[in-house]
């Protein structure tokens, strides 16, 4: 989990990532949302269409819904040791954490394309850039090969045995298997992440060339009913694009779910909307709107006291 969220408007830079998690659940109960703790084994559609619902089937109880929202993410693949702490000289957020080594010496772990061009990229934030591949075979195309020799960046062919850290924990270099020792104040593992996709799976979901669900602008996956969201879905690996992509999932779904107004097709069925129809909230969910800070009378409203 982050020790700091970066690039969050409106969310300070120590607020860790535990923390973050903590205000958005107490946020969501708010609303009326219950947030129940469990890992969800199996999303099981119940007919051929969104309006049959689904079944979704976790390690400890069984729930029936109306639609899904995928949002399970990836794990970044962690190089083998020695390594310094995470978030104390390795990082994994190019977007998120390269302006923290503008001026520093820092390293990118990886002897792929990504890597490579991780490394070049790092340019533009300092002019001390060390490409470690621990003496794999670089696999980067020759294109690339040709790009790095014109760009000052060191490639670093031998394996590390060793790293030296600072008393807060901090890396401050590593040390390598020809004698070298290179001072670095962080750095980039490059060797890809693994999709959170077991669900994904059981639903036969459509996906990209490099793995990740593939969504409309809505987040609408290819069965009908499920949605997918955040780093589950190709774009930035960004906390405030993922909370857009949450939002505009949640609109679409109210709007598929939400009773008024009827169709024309509705009234040939249902009849016409009557007072004892609306509102078409539960009385709990009633309940806690009108309780909610945020409501127009709310109770702490000294004006309506």
């Amino acid at each position: 989990m982050m020790q700091e969220t970066h690039n969050v408007i409106g969310i300070t830079e120590e607020t860790s990532g535990n923390e973050l998690l903590q205000t958005a659940r107490e946020q969501v109960q708010g609303y009326g949302a219950d947030v129940e703790r469990g890992f969800v084994e199996s999303v099981t559609p119940l007919g051929e269409g969104a309006d049959d619902g689904f079944r979704v089937e976790t390690d400890a109880e069984s729930y029936r819904v109306s639609r899904v929202v995928l949002a399970t993410g990836f794990a970044d693949k962690r190089p083998d040791p020695p390594l310094p702490p995470t978030g104390r000289g390795l990082h994994y957020c190019l977007l998120c954490d390269a302006f923290m080594f503008v001026d520093e010496p820092v390293y990118v772990m990886g002897a792929g394309e990504a890597g490579a061009h991780v490394a070049m990229i790092l340019l533009n934030f300092t002019d001390d850039v060390d490409l470690l591949t621990r003496g794999e075979d670089p696999s980067w195309s020759d294109e690339t090969a040709t790009m790095l020799e014109y760009h000052p960046v060191d490639v670093v062919t031998a394996e590390i045995t060793g790293m030296n850290k600072s008393d807060d924990g901090w890396l401050e270099s590593f040390e390598f298997e020809d004698g070298q020792v290179r001072a670095y104040s962080g750095g980039f593992p490059m060797y890809g992440s693994d999709y959170h996709d077991e669900v994904v799976e059981g639903l036969d979901i459509e996906r990209t060339e490099d793995g990740s669900v593939a969504v409309d602008d809505h987040g609408q996956t290819s069965v009908d009913g499920v949605y997918a969201v955040g780093d589950l879905t190709p774009g930035y690996s960004q906390i405030p694009v993922a909370m857009g992509e949450g939002a505009i999932a949640g609109i679409t779904i109210h709007k598929e779910l939400r009773a008024f107004p009827r169709s024309l097709e509705e009234f040939e069925t249902e009849g016409s909307v009557t007072d004892a129809d609306v509102p078409a909230l539960s009385a709990e969910l009633a309940t806690t709107a009108v309780e909610h800070d945020g409501h127009a009378h709310s109770p702490d409203d000294p004006d309506t006291k």
